[in-house]
């Protein structure tokens, strides 16, 4: 093994894999073919852990069809968004049928708005103890954007995972929840490195993580370029520099506080509105090539806003507890001002 290669124990689980995990969230939007294509690439360069949901259409099918016949190669986790025990029995059953395998390495409760226990009145984590019992699941985990609930998984002991959004925008308290996984040999799988695309250098993403030897990025990739940016850091794994840190300072400044991270969770709109990308608009025009932002389409998403029917579900279903309606209004007058000439953006 090169030695410049950075690996990372899951916890209690004895999964070793490279600093580098597969998010397939993003190749429910490209063909079969292209995302076998990518799945069996990332695989060829290195990358071991792939992670879906059955939330995520048909991503649990693609990886199926890129790895039939290599199981024992990879490490597959899939979630179940399942409100009781039953339905999550049948959702467990369609992953492996999608997944064409007989087993996943890590079944995860998909974000849930309390932390499953044995007993509970949702009968969640007794269905997947008897999965794991019969050998259908090896670890159970458990993904969250609620520091409340992340806390209570750690607490409980009944967890052997959890997936929870950590990058260098993250402040102490999800550093605490790293820190707790640790102690409790629980493995932390890091959704959102890049922060929903607001952060736009990935080395810099992933020299922030490495301080953090028990944490496993899944960078969601959609594009071929993508995927070989991230294989190159399994060879040459990027590393804190002045000059990282100084962008990740900047960025801290720019972004830290009420930002919406676009988590989906708010969604759907009654009113039809694209919260999770519309409520982010002005970092999206400023953080990545503003065009793609200024079209027709986009402004007709846009507009949306107008509608808005002040109805506070977007704000009550906020993990982050922001205050959504105003930030789609801030959102929407600062992109009038761009697309009127007002404001410029690079």
């Amino acid at each position: 093994m090169d030695n410049n290669k950075v690996q990372v124990k899951l916890g209690s689980t004895n999964i070793v894999v490279d600093k580098n995990a597969f998010g397939a969230l993003p190749i429910q939007r490209v063909s079969d073919e292209t995302a076998v294509k990518l799945l069996r690439k990332a695989y060829e360069g290195g990358m071991r852990f792939f992670d879906t949901a059955r939330a995520y259409s048909d991503s649990e099918h693609k990886l199926g069809l890129a790895f039939e016949g290599m199981r024992g190669e990879i490490y597959i986790a899939t979630k179940s968004g399942a409100q009781t025990g039953e339905d999550m029995k049948k959702d467990l059953e369609t992953s492996l049928e999608m997944l064409r395998t007989d087993y996943i390495d890590i079944y995860q409760f998909h974000n849930p708005a309390f932390c499953p226990k044995p007993g509970d009145e949702s009968g969640l984590y007794d269905a997947a103890l008897e999965a794991k019992k019969a050998g259908k699941i090896r670890h159970i985990g458990i993904t969250n954007h609620r520091l409340q609930v992340a806390k209570q998984a750690i607490e409980s002991g009944l967890y052997e995972t959890l997936q929870f959004p950590f990058s260098y925008l993250a402040g102490e308290k999800e550093e605490e929840l790293v820190e707790g996984c640790k102690k409790a040999n629980m493995g932390f799988i890091a959704m959102k490195a890049l922060s929903g695309g607001l952060i736009t250098n990935s080395a810099a993403a992933y020299a922030y993580l490495a301080k953090f030897d028990n944490v496993l990025p899944i960078w969601g990739v959609q594009r071929e370029n993508e995927l070989e940016e991230f294989l190159s850091y399994i060879e040459n794994p990027p590393v804190m520099t002045d000059e990282i840190k100084a962008l990740i300072e900047k960025d801290r400044e720019e972004l830290c506080g009420e930002f919406c991270r676009g988590c989906g969770y708010c969604m759907p709109c009654p009113a039809g509105i694209e919260i999770n990308t519309c409520a982010r608009m002005s970092l999206l025009l400023r953080r990545s090539p503003s065009d793609g932002w200024l079209t027709d389409k986009a402004q007709e998403m846009m507009g949306k806003i107008e509608g808005c029917l002040h109805c506070n579900q977007c704000r009550a279903k906020c993990p982050y507890g922001l205050d959504t309606p105003a930030l789609l209004e801030k959102n929407l007058k600062d992109y009038k001002e761009v697309v009127a000439g007002k404001v410029s953006v690079k």
